[in-house]
This record gives C-alpha cells, structure tokens and sequence, in this order.
C-alpha cells in the first residue's frame, strides 16, 4: 500500500489545477505559495514564460506584520504593481492550497487593489 506524504498530496492537487488553469499576457495566472512563515505571489504569463510581478513576504513592509495582515497586504502589493504594468484582469491559481485562511486574504487583497479574477 503507497501512502502519499502531506507535500505528495499537495502537489498532486497542484497539478490538477494546472491543468486547467493557464495565463497570458493580456491575463497572466497568480500562483501562489504559502510557507510556515510567509506568503509568495507572482503573476506569470505562461505563453512567454515570464514572470510580470512578484511580492514576498520578506520585504520591508511586510515582514513585521502578522500572517493574515501580511497576506492580504501582499496581495494588495501584488495588485498594484499589477496595476502599474497595466494588468486589469487574472486568473488565481492557488497552488494546491485550501482556498482558506492566507490564501484567502491574499485573494481579497489582490482584488481590493483593483484586479479583477
């Protein structure tokens, strides 16, 4: 009997949303990743294989905050700079992770910023 880790599962839900979710330029895909201690977006246009913008957790004005606040913080970071390269619209892919919690509130950021997915 195989069992799958925790990760294993995670991936293998990651993938499914692969499938079916692809950006492009005109409407680049937000992945997301959540860690113990900190969230990490971009959005990526999938047909160049670029990535348009990118926030981390570890910068400035993120990193003294609280996970939630960080999150939706983030999020809203990662609207703006949207914004500013003239990026309207998106497609939210949420790596595998519940849709809960910080990905959640990285979510209402982004859209409280004026994306639109």
């Amino acid at each position: 009997m195989s069992v799958a880790t925790k990760p294993q599962r995670r991936l293998r839900r990651r993938r499914r949303v692969r499938a079916k979710v692809r950006g492009s330029a005109e409407r680049p895909r937000i992945s997301v990743f959540r860690s113990n201690r900190g969230i990490f977006a971009q959005l990526v246009d999938d047909d160049a294989g670029r990535t348009l913008a990118a926030v981390t957790w570890t910068e400035s004005e993120l990193k003294p905050l609280g996970r939630l606040d960080q999150a939706r913080r983030a999020g809203a970071l990662l609207g703006e700079r949207a914004k500013a390269g003239g990026i309207e619209r998106a497609v939210f892919d949420r790596g595998g992770y519940q849709y809960h919690g910080r990905v959640k509130a990285f979510a209402d950021g982004a859209r409280e910023a004026g994306l639109h997915f």
